[in-house]
């Protein structure tokens, strides 16, 4: 009588396993996220144990903290110098990269670009399990790319895909996409959360056993997250994000995580005929405002990973005709912007509870830290009072509960950029005001939100 494989269940969010299937998570309180894999050690698992010992591919010696080499990896350049900006300046030999996006976001367009790139120096492989070589050389024809040096591979067993790199001895390879490679002996449909996890730690063992960069392409769900075990985004060194902006010309590069350089570092490409083309100044693509100044509108610097951003937060306050005054918000955090308007009415004595608001950032950036607060809430303070904030004015700070303005890292830079980009005065914490003058820019430290708004 054959023995019962035993099986598990994986919470594909967070990777927490359970001994039975479960409606929630008790780990990240997802809903029906739990997969079943088989557990035991497959002949696909055997193997890999076989050949890489270690996750890294290092042996299990011990060595003292202060015995090990420090030396920093040499890194070599994709050809694009946005893509190294956001990989903290070049790939590193030995690590493997995560990239998805939404379909037609430009992941293949962009992997492509590159591969042409460094094939011109020294030996890569493309590997596509999704598209026929017909089609990527197409793609490459339409682009205007060099396609003499660049291999190519249509395969999706992971099994044939390493075999094939063991003989051409690539210094990059390309796998297009995770979500269709299999490994033999793991009992799962390719796509599954066994079959996803099992091919990426396979491959990854290869990459870092050989010193090869590793490039992954990933797809994503609905809600804008990597589709698969959330234990993919662990094994990875480095996860970006290529997702489009309200307007479909551009695409911004993110990384979520880079043992190797800058996390939430940006990047900015243009999709155009000639496929993705980076933008050297990415503030001026978010900063064309209408020639005539309106109510609501003024311009806010970020600071976006190692540079800053200017972008334009425009805010609408009318009268509701609702009971429950409604609080819309693009590009920022609902909640902060309630918050705000709580700090406003206690602190600037305007009251906004009989008032709809509606605040939007330009250009479809997502603001994740809190040096926009300043600028929402005088974008939202000009809306209601109809009053014209001009053209050359940028503010950025945080605002505390208490109604003080809270400095923000990097404050002096952010002033320089906006001085650079034109602008004749600045609505800044105190905390952040430069002790010099700055040439051609006026300068406004403030303390509270009261000498905020007395500085309109």
């Amino acid at each position: 009588m054959a023995k019962k494989a035993k099986t598990a269940f994986v919470c594909t969010e967070c990777g927490s396993e359970s001994s039975k299937w479960q409606g929630q998570c008790p780990d990240c309180k997802a809903w029906n996220t739990f997969s079943e894999i088989k557990l035991g050690a497959s002949p696909a698992s055997r193997a890999a144990s076989a050949n890489f010992s270690g996750f890294a591919g290092s042996r299990t010696d011990i060595t003292l903290l202060q015995d090990v080499d420090i030396s920093e990896a040499p890194r070599f350049s994709s050809g694009i110098s946005e893509l190294d900006r956001v990989l903290g300046g070049g790939f590193v030999p030995g690590s493997a990269v995560l990239i998805g996006g939404h379909p037609g976001a430009g992941k293949s367009t962009i992997l492509l670009q590159t591969l042409c790139h460094i094939a011109q120096t020294q030996p890569a492989l493309y590997v596509s399990g999704e598209e026929s070589l017909q089609q990527i050389a197409a793609r490459a024809e339409r682009l205007d790319l060099p396609k003499h040096q660049l291999k190519m591979l249509a395969e999706t067993s992971v099994d044939q895909i390493v075999e094939v790199a063991k003989q051409e001895k690539p210094s990059i390879i390309v796998i297009d996409s995770i979500q269709v490679m299999f490994l033999e002996g793991v009992d799962s449909a390719p796509g599954g959360v066994a079959q996803v996890r099992e091919s990426a730690s396979f491959l990854t063992r290869f990459a870092k056993q050989t010193n090869t960069v590793l490039l992954i392409v990933g797809h994503v769900t609905k809600d804008n997250s990597l589709a698969g075990p959330m234990t993919l985004s662990h094994i990875i060194d480095t996860q970006l994000m290529l997702s489009n902006t309200d307007d479909s010309r551009f695409r911004i590069l993110r990384a979520t995580k880079n043992r190797f350089g800058q996390v939430n570092e940006l990047g900015i490409f243009a999709m155009t005929e000639k496929g993705m083309r980076e933008i050297k100044n990415p503030s001026a693509i978010f900063l064309s405002r209408s020639e005539q100044p309106t109510p609501g509108s003024i311009i806010n610097v970020l600071w976006e990973g190692t540079r800053p951003l200017l972008v334009e937060i425009q805010a609408l306050v009318v009268d509701s005709q609702l009971g429950n005054p409604r609080r819309v918000t693009v590009g920022l955090d609902q909640n902060r912007i309630a918050m705000l308007l709580a700090v406003l009415t206690r602190h600037g004595g305007i009251f906004t509870s009989d008032q709809d608001v509606f605040v939007n950032v330009v250009g479809g950036v997502r603001v994740t830290e809190t040096s926009a607060d300043l600028a929402s809430i005088l974008a939202m303070v000009s809306s209601l009072k109809d009053q014209i904030i001009p053209h050359n004015v940028v503010a950025f700070g945080e605002v505390g509960l208490s109604g003080e303005i809270r400095p923000v890292s990097s404050g002096q830079e952010r002033i320089y950029e906006a001085a650079k980009h034109g602008f004749k005065k600045a609505i800044v914490p105190a905390a952040n005001a430069p002790k010099g003058a700055v040439a051609d820019m006026q300068v406004i430290g403030v303390k509270t939100l009261a000498e905020a708004l007395d500085a309109l």
